[in-house]
C-alpha cells in the first residue's frame, strides 16, 4: 500500500494572521491496521492549532486521513506522520495531535506530539 498523500491536504488564507487563536479538530473515526496482526485499529484524532498564515480544509482533512484506513502502520508512527504532513502543509504557530485509540486486549494507547514554530 502506497503511503498517504500530504499534497491532497488543502489550505486556505488565515483571515486573522495577525491574532494567537486555536483551532481544534476531533476526528472520532480514524482506522489504520495494525501492522502485526492485520486487525483494524480505531481511534479519535484531536488536532489543536494556532495557525500562522494557512488553515486546513477540513473536506480534504478527511479524504488524507482516509488513507490510513488500509495501511498497516503502528500507532506511533501514524500519529507522527500525520503531524509531519500537516506541519509541512499548514507551516502553524504550534500544533498538537493526540492520537486515542480504543482497547485492544485490554490496552488503550494514546499518542501524543507536538510542534512548536521556532
Amino acid at each position: 500500500m502506497a503511503p498517504p498523500q500530504r499534497d491532497l491536504l488543502e489550505t486556505f488564507p488565515n483571515q486573522f494572521p495577525q491574532r494567537d487563536y486555536l483551532i481544534e479538530i476531533v476526528c472520532p473515526e480514524f482506522t489504520s491496521v495494525c501492522p502485526k496482526t492485520g486487525q483494524p485499529d480505531f481511534g479519535t484524532l484531536t488536532i489543536r492549532y494556532t495557525p500562522d498564515r494557512q488553515c486546513v480544509e477540513l473536506k480534504s482533512l478527511k479524504i488524507y486521513l482516509q488513507q490510513f484506513r488500509n495501511l498497516g502502520i503502528f500507532y506511533e508512527n501514524a500519529t507522527n506522520e500525520i503531524l509531519d504532513d500537516l506541519v509541512a502543509a499548514l507551516q502553524p504557530r504550534r500544533i498538537s495531535l493526540a492520537a486515542a485509540f480504543t482497547p485492544r486486549g485490554g490496552i488503550s494507547t494514546t499518542v501524543t506530539v507536538t510542534y512548536e514554530k521556532a
